[in-house]
C-alpha cells in the first residue's frame, strides 16, 4: 500500500508542529495529573474523574498519532518559491464571480488546511480543482452541486495569511 502524501503550506505545517508540541508537552503532563488525582480518591470502577481522565488520554494519544503520521507524509508547498504565471497549491487568487459580479479571493491550499470561512480552499474542491493551472484574465467553468459557475480570473499572489 502506497503512503499518499498531505500537501500542507508552510504555514499549516507550524500549526500542526505546534499542536503537536503543545498536546505532548502540556497536555499529557494535565492529564497524567488528572489520573494521578482521581486515583488518590480511591475505588477506580466507579470513579467517573479517572474513566474521563483515561477517556481524554486516549484521545490526545490517538490525536498524536494522527499528527506524527500527517507530518512524515507532508509535502510541504514553499510559498515564496510558487510560480505566480499560474494558480498553484500555496499562492492566493482574485477571482470575478460572473453571475453575481462580486470579487472573490482564496488561498489555494492542500485539503487538509483547508477553511471555506478563512478564504482558504483545498486544491481537490470544484472550484479549487478548476482554478489549478489557470491564468489571470481566464475564464473559468465549475461544475458545483448548485449548477455551473463561471469565474474569470482577476489576478495570482503570494499572501501574508
Amino acid at each position: 500500500m502506497e503512503k499518499e502524501s498531505v500537501i500542507l503550506t508552510y504555514e499549516g505545517l507550524k500549526k500542526l508542529e505546534d499542536e503537536l508540541q503543545e498536546l505532548k508537552v502540556v497536555r499529557r503532563k494535565e492529564v497524567a495529573q488528572k489520573i494521578k488525582e482521581a486515583r488518590e480518591q480511591g475505588d477506580l470502577k466507579e470513579n467517573a474523574e479517572y474513566d474521563a481522565a483515561k477517556e481524554e488520554q486516549g484521545e490526545i494519544e490517538t490525536r498524536i498519532e494522527d499528527i506524527e503520521k500527517i507530518l512524515k507524509n507532508a509535502e510541504v508547498v514553499v510559498e515564496e518559491d510558487v510560480d505566480l504565471e499560474r494558480i498553484s497549491i500555496g499562492c492566493s487568487v482574485k477571482i470575478l464571480d460572473c453571475e453575481f459580479d462580486e470579487e472573490l479571493e482564496y488561498k489555494i491550499v492542500g485539503s487538509m488546511e483547508a477553511n471555506s470561512l478563512k478564504g482558504k480552499i483545498s486544491n481537490e474542491s470544484p472550484v479549487g480543482r478548476a482554478l489549478i493551472g489557470r491564468k489571470a484574465g481566464d475564464m473559468v467553468k465549475v461544475e458545483t452541486q448548485a449548477g455551473e459557475l463561471e469565474y474569470k480570473v482577476l489576478s495570482i499572489y503570494r499572501s501574508n495569511q
